[in-house]
């Protein structure tokens, strides 16, 4: 891919993904891990904030249940299972992209994320989340 064609793609998944975490945003993952399942009901609203924030962005799910190393689960893998759980909740079509890696977006909107606004306010932010 030459440098002018990666600028153009570059700026368009800038300018128009959004990238959602699964677990604790989309998937209640309750029991964390467990047994590698997509075990646990949508979490409240968003299945309504996924097919309206589609009309606007492409949707990209990231989650750590497709990193390459995770084990199959009754011969499945982690983004198999996540398909068949937004199948089975209709809103697979909203969806273009899962995953592992952090995509080019618009935002991340992830339970576990800490904005950035200076390395002191990080810090304080990661100590008072350990810490508590």
């Amino acid at each position: 891919m030459i440098i002018d064609d990666y600028n153009t793609l570059q700026k368009y998944e800038n300018d128009n993904h959004l990238a959602i975490d699964f677990d604790g945003v989309v998937h209640g993952n309750s029991k964390g891990f467990h047994d590698g399942t997509v075990y646990d009901n949508p979490i409240e609203g968003s299945i309504e904030a996924i097919k309206s924030l589609a009309k606007k962005y492409t949707i990209v799910l990231f989650t750590a249940k497709v990193k390459p190393d995770r084990p199959l689960v009754n011969g499945k893998t982690g983004k198999e299972l996540i398909w068949e759980w937004l199948e089975k909740y209709e809103i697979a079509s909203f969806v273009k992209e899962i995953t592992c890696e952090k995509p080019r977006a618009v935002a991340y909107i992830d339970d576990k994320g800490i904005r950035f606004e200076s390395w002191e306010q990080t810090i304080n932010k990661l100590n008072e989340i350990t810490n508590s």
